[in-house]
Parts: C-alpha cells; structure tokens; sequence
C-alpha cells in the first residue's frame, strides 16, 4: 500500500432524500492504478468529482498532499462556451501552454483548431485527454477514457498510462483496459466502498465470493432484509456455470466457422458446399465501395451464415460503418453484389437512444402504457421483463428523461430485445453500461437465435460474443477471421512482424519443411501449461499477503519484495504465454 496522496474520511453526501454515501473512508496512493467498479447509479462519477474538488460532501473530510495536482477527465465535458479544442483545452484551472497540448494532440491525431461545436465525439474525446494529460497530474481521475476512441487511440492510451508515474483512478466497461492497467480495485456497493489490492482481472473471483456468502447470510435473515439483497437472486454459481457453457459453445462455433474460412484457396471450396450455401443470409462477392478518390471496400467477399456473430473492428474512418451498411442493403456497392436472404428481418440498435421521448414513462416505452410485454411472440408482465434487464420494478412510472445513460442504454436493449427478429445490428452497444449490464447482453447475444452484425471497439466483448471478425485497415482490404479481437490481432500483427524483418535480412536458403517440434520446442510446448498455472498460484498468493492493510506500515521491507515479486511474475506470465501461443501455432501448422 502506498503512502496516500489524496483521501477522503468518513464521507457522507446527500442525493434526493437519502444518503447516497455515508461514512466512506477511500484513499489513493502515490503510485496506485485503481479501477472504481460499480453498477449505473451507484454514484461512481460523484464520487470521482468528491476526490476532484468539483463537489463538497455533507460531511466527512478531503485530505490532500500539498503540491499534489489532481486532474479530471470527465466522461462529456462541456464545450459549448468555447470556439475551438484547442480553446477548451487551455481553458482549464492550472491551465497548459498550447504548445504542450500540441504535442500530445499529434499523437492522438486530432487537430486542435477544429471547431467545438462541428467536432465529432472521438474527437471531443481526445481533445479533453490532451487537456488532462498535458497538466502533468499527480493522481489523474478518468471517467469512462475509451468512450467513442477508436482501436489506435486506445493504444496509445494505455501505453501512455503504462509509463505515467502517478496514480490514476479509473471507471470503465472496457475490461481489457482495465485488466491491462490497474492494479487495486475499488468496489461501490450500496452506498459501501470495499477496497482490496488486486487489479481488476481478480475482480470477478472476489466479487463472487463475496456475493455467494451474502446470499448465504441473506437466507438467514429476514424476509425483508431479504428483498433488500434481490440482485442476488441470479445465483453466482449458476451463472458462472452458464457463463463457462455459453464460453464452451462459442469456441465450437468459431471452429466450425474456420473450418469453412480455411487458407487462401479453401474458402471457395467450403462454399460450394449446398448445404452452406443455403444457410447463407447474406452473401458479399466481389463487393468494392469507394468515395471519391477513396477506395473503403476492395474485392470484398464473404457469406454471412445463420446464426453468425460477427464483429466489425478497424479504426474510425477506416470503413466500419460502410461495411455495416453494405451488409445490411441500406447502401448499394460500385462493384459486385451483396444478396440479402428475402427472409431477413432485421432490428438495429445503434447510438440515437436521444429518440426514447424523456417524457414517457419505462412502461410507455416497453408496453405502450399496459401491463404486458410481448417478447418475441410470449407475453411477459412487465415487473418480471424488467428484472431480466436489471431494473428495480418500481421503475415503471419513472420517465426516460430521470434514468442514468447507463439505464437509458438498457431500456432501449429490452424493447429492441422483445421484438421477433432473426438479424440484429448493434452499433457501439457497450458505451455508458456498466460491467454487469455488459454480462447481462453477452448473455443475451450467446442465446439470440439469430444472426448478429455487431461494431464495437470493445475487445473483451469481442472476444466474448463474436464468431468472425472483419477486419478493416483503411487500405480497402478486410481480413476475414474466425474468432474475436484477440484472433484478429494476432493475424494482423505477426504478417507485418515477418514482412519487417524480411525487409532487413538477407534473403535466407531455401527452407527444409519441418514434420514436427524440436526437442526444446516441444519440451516448451508440455511444460509451459503447468508453469503458467504455478506462476498464477504465487500471483495470487502474494496477492492475498498484500491485500493486509497493515503490511505497509509493519514491515515496509517486505511489502516492496513482494511488488517487486509480483511485477517480475506478471512479466515472466506473460511471456510464458506468449511464447506457448507462438508454438501451439506451430503445432496447428504442422498438423
């Protein structure tokens, strides 16, 4: 535990007629990397704004280091007074110079004379990170970072944070960037706070065991203590055990798909098969799209089947949004065809949630102001349909225009969600909810018995939910892959890693087709397995002696060996795995 910079005891504040918070202890070190996790509602970003300054509390104390620079990146700054970024970005308490706004702007490619008003939200985005980081901020607060950046700028965001020397706090739903960054965790819950020194990839184990033994002490309660523990209700063991079936079902439905992906010269064959071609729903030959002088779409082929989930991915401008549309007929291609099946019937859910009218009521949007819902042709009572998207029934008469973006965003999933279809497109989906609404959809996706067209820049949620991913570079090319983000980088990075060295090389002899491992090699390949889980048990063992709140103080020595420790075990994991990735490879090659 690192000497604490900032922290604020016994905090209490009022919201509407309740305490929101009272009586929380929360504190940040000098060198933590927190991730802040809580449902919509919890209070997340108040509380970011209560460390920030920008609100007091109703009581309780905030303490600080003298000297010590804390800055916000709030999830929609406003922009409104100001003509240009580079106006709002100079704009802030303790502001930068330009010129230092500048240099981190070029890096995140956004031009800072762009006016406010007519910029994008990517690049509103990215305006306010420049503003953030060219502070220089000791503890740097970030609401939901990745909203609207794209793959690149997500990157270059997390190499900067890898190298930042001080603290940050962090609300996010991109569990990669979480998982890859943060090293304590803290938990809203019911107006509690539980703090534990484990980064957010051991977020999930923790909270599960914590819920199943408040589920076991809430049977023993009473019946009205009982009520007030309801979102326990779901089980965490059943649903972990859901969740490992829907793991295991996706992994058999990426195999099929690469079997009929295959290599350069076995697709074609795999498609001539009838019975693939008459589960085609949507079939791409020779499909290019072009604007101006701008080649988006080349030689594009491609047979959507039933029941596919696929993932569009590529940086902003690269051609995500025209692939989606080519694929759906909504736009014609220049060259080739695309051929929808007649019995399509589709529903999109895109990011114009601003067309829910504020002024209806939860049940004006679901039913039309009755008490039934028809959900995909059976009837549900409304109180029940809103427990399946995580609403407290009582929300019913509550207007649009009083729920959270998060609540908003789940609103629009449930009507989308009861209507019968047999092709859903889902643009952006995940921005503005929160991790558990973010399970709740990929549960829903896995049991969709349709066909999903999904643009996401969420790599874990593509990696949880998609079969094929198309992949865009922005040169017209779309690789075609079967499997999520991580499959697709990996297809994308290691062809320009060989070409770079190739570039620089001299040009070796002709190779000797290799039947199988080397000794080492194999050696590697059976041993590595049982290393990696050995390393992970002494993760989590040094994990669990660092999680004592008092370690710090009663013996400083130790507390440093073992961070030491852990950073050294977390290198040699991941380079463990990366090296039995690069062999398992080899192995699929071989045969």
């Amino acid at each position: 535990m690192a000497a604490p910079i900032l922290s604020y005891e016994g905090l209490g504040l009022v919201q509407g007629s309740g305490w929101l918070f009272q009586d929380l202890d929360i504190y940040v070190g000098e060198r933590d990397r927190l991730a802040l996790i809580g449902r919509n509602g919890a209070g997340k970003t108040t509380l970011l704004k209560l460390l920030a300054g920008q609100i007091d509390a109703d009581k309780g104390k905030r303490v600080i280091v003298p000297g010590t620079h804390v800055v916000m990146l709030e999830q929609e700054p406003d922009f409104r007074p100001f003509a240009t970024l580079m106006d709002f970005a100079v704009a802030a308490p303790n502001a930068p110079e330009a010129y230092e706004v500048a240099a981190i702007a070029d890096q995140l490619g956004i031009d800072m004379s762009r006016t406010a008003a007519s910029a994008s939200g990517g690049e509103r985005r990215r305006a306010a990170l420049a503003r953030a980081l060219a502070q220089n901020p000791d503890v740097l607060l970030l609401d939901e970072p990745t909203n609207h950046l794209d793959l690149a700028a997500i990157d270059w965001l997390e190499s900067w944070l890898a190298r930042y020397t001080g603290a940050f706090v962090a609300i996010s739903h991109d569990r990669t960037f979480l998982t890859r960054l943060t090293r304590q965790t803290l938990w809203l819950d019911r107006g509690s706070i539980r703090r534990k020194e484990i980064g957010f990839g051991g977020f999930e184990e923790w909270s599960d065991a914590v819920a199943a033994e408040e589920a076991r002490a809430a049977q023993r309660l009473d019946s009205k203590l009982r009520l007030e523990a309801h979102w326990l209700e779901r089980g965490v063991t059943a649903r972990r055990k859901r969740n490992q079936g829907r793991l295991e079902k996706l992994k058999e439905m990426r195999a099929t798909r690469a079997a009929m992906i295959g290599g350069p010269g076995v697709a074609k064959l795999g498609l001539a098969n009838d019975d693939v071609r008459s589960k085609s729903v949507i079939v791409a030959e020779g499909v290019s799209k072009s604007f101006g002088d701008r080649t988006i779409i080349k030689d594009f082929d491609f047979r959507v089947q039933r029941g596919d989930r696929i993932g569009i991915v590529g940086a902003n401008g690269a051609g995500k949004s025209t692939l989606l549309k080519l694929l759906t007929g909504e736009i014609q291609p220049d060259e080739g065809s695309i051929t929808l099946a007649p019995t399509l019937d589709g529903i999109i859910i895109d990011q114009q949630r601003s067309l829910m009218s504020p002024d209806k009521t939860v049940r004006d949007i679901l039913s039309d102001g009755g008490d039934w819902v028809e959900v995909r042709g059976v009837k549900k009572h409304i109180q029940g349909y809103l427990k399946e998207f995580l609403f407290d029934p009582g929300v019913m008469e509550a207007s649009v225009g009083a729920l959270s973006g998060g609540e908003r965003s789940r609103l629009l999933l449930a009507r989308e969600f009861a209507r019968e279809s047999n092709l859903l497109v889902l643009d952006e989906p995940t921005n503005d909810l929160d991790l558990e609404t973010l399970d709740l959809l990929q549960e829903v996706i896995a049991d969709y018995a349709g066909t999903v067209l999904l643009v996401s820049h969420d790599r874990d949620f593509l990696d949880r939910t998609v079969t094929v991913t198309l992949g865009l570079d922005g040169s017209g090319r779309v690789d075609i892959v079967a499997g999520g983000y991580a499959d697709w980088e990996a297809k994308r990075i290691k062809p320009n890693t060989i070409k770079a060295k190739a570039a620089t090389a001299a040009p070796p002899p002709p190779p000797t087709a290799r039947k199988k491992l080397s000794y080492k090699d194999q050696r590697d390949f059976d041993m590595l397995p049982g290393r990696i889980e050995e390393i992970e048990k002494e993760m989590t063992g040094i994990e669990i002696d660092l999680s004592d709140g008092s370690l710090f103080t009663r013996d400083n020595a130790r507390f440093n060996a073992l961070t030491a420790k852990l950073d050294t075990l977390r290198e040699e994991k991941a380079a463990a795995e990366d090296r039995w990735l690069e062999l398992a490879e080899e192995v699929e090659a071989l045969g």
